[in-house]
């Protein structure tokens, strides 16, 4: 009995030992598949989604949303015509006599785009769109040409507003939110590059409060890589919802055309100038009369200072507010209303802000002294180069 509980061991054993090898090296033979190794799969990002959480495959709705509002600007000015060089020879006017004086007037046309921003006919673009223009044509997005005058531009941040009036219902379009955007963010640009007609692109928000590029006096640029072309200035810069977001205004390029480098004017700053223009036709902004430079490490070692925390006024005008008050060159602006100061922009900023006719403190620092003085503050006057 022993001997035969052996012989059945052994039996099951070699068995076992058979189907393993069995169904290892040949799994088909006994109808089992082999095991696949283990792989972790990471799904992909689900891409943004607009309202009710649809993921977003096309920008068109937020395109459709804003075309409307999007027009083309044509402008056109008088340009005398070059006198001929040897107009003045008598023997030349005795074969010519007068004609050369008598010829037509040329006329230089232009081009850009612009926003309507009410549906009373607002149009909110560059300054440099309709700068020194004497006539101005919007074309309208369903083909419509209407007559614009100019109700108010602010050179300084290169704004303008325009008015068409037009029978028919205009379509405004919807303001964003600047404090909502952020880096990284799909915008697009639409407008008239080179004349071709409406056209939209897309890209990303690259960068905020781009500053101290030397294009306009007040600057705190959106900075994207959505192509901007000549004839997109004055153009929307919209969201992926069809906001408005900025004007677009420039472009970095060594060719003239997109680098990937644009650069728009926020909705906040442009949304401000534009209502003072339609309210009081110019834009109002506080000034004290004084020039300033920024301490750089060398001029605050040779002052003597213990820090370069601040902007160095340099020169104050006769009868200025800053020199009323009692303000001297030399001095240091640390503060303004509360507000640090820490370069020239940022001093600009701050006084540009305040109302004029109000009183506001200003902390600067004499030497080794600081003080508190009260400034009243007087209007910017236009284009000034003195802050």
């Amino acid at each position: 009995m022993h001997r035969l509980w052996i012989i059945f061991a052994q039996a099951v054993t070699v068995s076992v030992a058979v189907l393993f090898v069995v169904s290892t090296l040949k799994p088909e033979w006994t109808g089992e598949r082999p095991a696949l190794p283990s792989v972790t799969i990471q799904e992909s990002i689900a891409p943004a989604s607009v309202a009710g959480g649809r993921p977003v495959a096309s920008y068109s709705d937020a395109a459709r949303a804003a075309l409307p509002a999007v027009v083309h600007i044509f402008t056109s000015k008088e340009v005398k015509a070059q006198r001929h060089p040897f107009a003045d020879d008598p023997l030349f006017r005795h074969f010519f006599g007068d004609r050369l004086d008598n010829r037509p007037q040329q006329r230089a046309s232009g081009l850009g785009s612009g926003v309507i921003v009410s549906p009373e006919g607002y149009v909110l673009t560059n300054n440099h769109v309709i700068e020194a223009a004497d006539e101005i044509e919007v074309a309208l997005n369903d083909g419509r040409k209407l007559p614009a005058r100019i109700v108010g531009r602010d050179p300084e941040s290169d704004l303008a507003v325009l008015q068409i009036k037009s029978d028919g219902k205009l379509k405004a379009i919807t303001f964003g939110r600047t404090e909502q955007l952020h880096v990284g963010d799909v915008v697009l640009a639409i407008g008239n590059p080179f004349g071709v007609g409406q056209t939209v692109t897309m890209g990303i928000v690259s960068a905020l409060g781009r500053s101290h590029l030397g294009i306009n006096t007040f600057e705190d640029f959106i900075q994207t890589d959505a192509a901007i072309n000549p004839g997109n200035s004055g153009g929307a810069l919209i969201d992926s919802a069809g906001t408005l977001v900025g004007i677009n205004a420039a472009i970095y390029s060594r060719s003239g055309g997109s680098l990937g480098i644009g650069f728009a004017i926020p909705v906040s700053l442009a949304r401000s100038v534009m209502e003072q223009i339609i309210q009081n036709g110019s834009v109002t902004r506080g000034w004290i009369g004084v020039e300033v430079q920024a301490i750089t490490a060398e001029l605050a070692d040779s002052f003597g200072m213990a820090s370069s925390e601040g902007t160095l006024i340099s020169g104050v005008m006769r009868g200025s507010p800053a020199e009323r008050a009692g303000v001297k060159p030399g001095d240091v602006l640390l503060a303004v209303e509360g507000r640090k100061v820490n370069d020239p922009q940022a001093m600009l900023e701050a006084i540009a802000a305040l109302a004029p006719g109000r009183k506001a403190g200003f902390e600067l620092r004499r030497g080794k002294e600081k003080l508190d003085l009260k400034v009243e503050i007087g209007r910017r006057p236009a284009l000034s180069r003195a802050d």
